[in-house]
């Protein structure tokens, strides 16, 4: 029990580990039903199932040799039929766990679409509503468990023809045993022969269950199998390496240098940045603007190496990021996204995750934001906030990013249409709060709306990967310019 136990969460903390790590590519390609499915199903296989099933084998192979030795005893010629007897029954085993075992992986694979679909069904449920849809999707989670029941179908139809030939084998077994006893008569008493017989009997369903067992065992291992394939994806880089740590007050000025930059979001792709050159100077205010696909938010993942850069490079204040650790280089660096993410916990935890900062602190940046009366009429920093911050409306979670990057002072800072939610009146509110609080940081604010970025002191303009224009927002309305337009 406790071998089973600590490799089951041995193999869970691999996992999960792994999977935390795993590059941003992993996901875009992979359902959230399948790794969902390794983190429910397969794990539970581990954890319950397959030591339960492996016990019972090991139990049931030491009664099996048990009560063999005793009918050869009693009866010495009963074991030259045992080889053959062996040598049947391992075929039988042999023959089924080909299809068994790739039945399990069927079933296993055929859950994935399950969990997927009822995940994007709760996430989506009140669109379906609205759009009264909801039979259709119904009907869409009934066809996936009908695939999936096949699978079960076929796993049940298998094991009933494995227990036809495993009571066909028992059968022979009793017959041998008593025949011999009938051979043997002269040389064993009563008493001898009925023990024989006796247990003869109960080999039958003994053997039948060590079989099954066996065979239920390495179908289980499939699961096994499962986390193991996503225990050995590659990962991200390095949170830290210790050989080359930038110094702990980096950046210290914020000046940022792509050189040719190039980048695609797999191998085999396209490349979405084509070689961005430039020079964003300490304490400037960037505003980034291009039509959809243009390469915006890109240029932002390549920033915090969410994704790796497949050419060129990004220095800041002289270090090439791609030299440090990520969490190095993650931490220096301040976001604040177009969906503002809040976590289940409490207003605190949300604003200062690693407890870092006094409460004191925490109430001077809410002043800054606007949302001390906020936080005082819910109850306070230590009030709860809902899953996705549901109990406060978008204006304030974004809100509360901002005052989360308020909080860190980063040195650079980067707003990834982080005003597309909210109405006009907290766009404004956002955009003084930046000039105001990030006076001295070097800010990049990807955006739509045009009054966002008039107060930058230059505008990117990105087209197909490439830098089309890199000027001043006046100089640039001016021309005849891809901005102006």
């Amino acid at each position: 029990a406790y071998a089973s136990l600590n490799s089951a969460k041995q193999i869970h903390e691999k996992l999960l580990e792994n999977i935390l790590h795993t590059p941003m590519s992993f996901f875009d390609t992979t359902p959230a039903g399948r790794i969902l499915n390794r983190f429910s199903k397969d794990q539970y296989a581990i954890d319950q199932s397959l030591p339960r099933t492996l016990s019972m084998f090991i139990v049931i192979l030491f009664a099996a040799c048990s009560i063999l030795l005793v009918i050869g005893v009693v009866t010495p010629f009963f074991l030259t039929a045992v080889i053959p007897l062996t040598y049947v029954y391992v075929m039988v085993q042999k023959y089924y766990i080909r299809s068994s075992r790739e039945v399990k992986r069927l079933d296993s694979v055929s859950k994935s679409p399950i969990f997927s679909h009822f995940d994007e069904t709760l996430n989506g449920v009140s669109t379906i509503r609205a759009f009264g849809r909801t039979m259709d999707f119904i009907a869409e989670n009934e066809t996936r468990l009908d695939t999936n029941q096949r699978a079960f179908f076929i796993n049940t139809t298998a094991n009933r023809w494995l227990g036809i030939r495993l009571e066909l084998l028992g059968a022979v077994v009793v017959g041998l045993a008593s025949l011999f006893c009938v051979i043997e008569r002269d040389n064993i008493d009563a008493g001898s022969a009925g023990l024989s017989l006796t247990y003869a009997l109960q080999t039958t369903s003994l053997l039948n269950w060590l079989v099954r067992m066996y065979t239920e065992t390495e179908a289980q291992m499939v699961a096994v199998e499962r986390l193991d394939e996503y225990s050995n994806i590659p990962t991200e880089a390095a949170a830290i390496i210790p050989h080359h740590r930038p110094p702990t007050e980096w950046p210290q000025e914020g000046e940022i240098v792509f050189n040719d930059l190039k980048l695609r979001y797999r191998a085999g792709l396209d490349l979405v940045l084509k070689g961005i050159t430039c020079t964003i100077q300490p304490k400037e205010k960037i505003g980034v603007v291009g039509r959809t696909g243009a390469g915006k938010s890109t240029l932002m993942l390549a920033l915090f190496r969410l994704v790796e850069p497949a050419g060129g490079s990004i220095t800041i204040d002289g270090i090439d990021i791609c030299t440090i650790g990520l969490a190095d280089l993650r931490s220096r660096i301040s976001i604040i996204p177009q969906d503002p993410t809040l976590f289940t916990g409490t207003f605190r935890s949300n604003l200062d995750p690693f407890n870092e900062f006094a409460d004191e602190d925490i109430m001077k940046v809410l002043d800054s934001v606007h949302l001390r009366d906020l936080i005082e009429s819910n109850g306070g920093l230590q009030a709860d906030v809902a899953e996705g911050g549901g109990n406060i409306s978008v204006g304030q979670r974004q809100l509360m990013c901002l005052g989360r990057a308020l909080l860190r002072r980063s040195r650079i800072i980067v707003m990834d249409e982080a005003t597309a939610s909210v109405d006009f009146e907290t766009d404004s509110f956002i955009q003084e709060t930046i000039r105001r609080e990030f006076a001295d940081c070097t800010v990049l604010i990807i955006a739509h709306r045009i009054h966002t970025i008039e107060s930058c002191d230059r505008v990117m303009v990105l087209d197909k990967g490439v830098i089309a224009e890199f000027d001043d927002p006046t100089v640039l309305k001016q021309q005849d310019s891809l901005f102006s337009a």
